[in-house]
């Protein structure tokens, strides 16, 4: 009875091992978060958090295989926190401390972003994962813990939320 119990958790034996995985899929991870967060510093700090966060729930993983769908999942739950705290804060520019430093943009861009950012969240998860990491529906089902055709039918909805969006902009390319 014990050895089953073994057979089925799998630790990662050192904290080598734990780092060479997690350097093998740096460039996803981060990818992931600057799509979320949209800033090179904060994506980086995300990435940190969710390894610290990854390491000290490393037990949970049952199947070392399954070790970058676990990660990514962990880089998303990071992000959508910070996504949150931030909502909670007041703006400093609204409190008059702004900085002054205007980022440029194209007006395309900025739209779409602020488009993106008012589709629901479930359904932004997955149009980040599909077009931004180019990654495909079974592996999007997999990060998110979810059947395939429930990915499928959250991005049909996050696509329509996103042309409602960019409609209203009174840009017809994306009706």
């Amino acid at each position: 009875m014990e050895s089953l119990i073994k057979e089925q958790t799998v630790i990662l034996p050192d904290e080598e091992s734990f780092f060479l995985l997690v350097a093998e899929h740096k460039r996803t991870l981060y990818g992931i978060a600057y799509s979320y967060l949209r800033s090179e510093t904060d994506a980086l700090e995300m990435v940190q958090e969710a390894t610290c966060r990854a390491w000290i729930k490393r037990k949970s993983l049952k199947d070392e295989g399954r070790f970058a769908p676990w990660f990514i999942r962990i880089v998303i739950n990071c992000c959508n926190d910070e996504l949150k705290r931030r909502r909670r804060m007041i703006p400093s520019e609204i409190r008059g401390g702004g900085s002054g430093v205007i980022e440029m943009a194209s007006d395309r861009k900025l739209d779409m972003e602020r488009a993106l950012d008012a589709v629901k969240p479930k359904y932004r998860q997955v149009l980040v994962l599909k077009y931004y990491r180019d990654m495909t529906l079974p592996e999007i089902a997999e990060v998110l813990d979810r059947p395939e055709g429930t990915v499928k039918t959250w991005l049909n909805k996050g696509l329509k939320q996103l042309r409602d969006k960019m409609k209203g902009k009174g840009d017809d390319r994306y009706v």
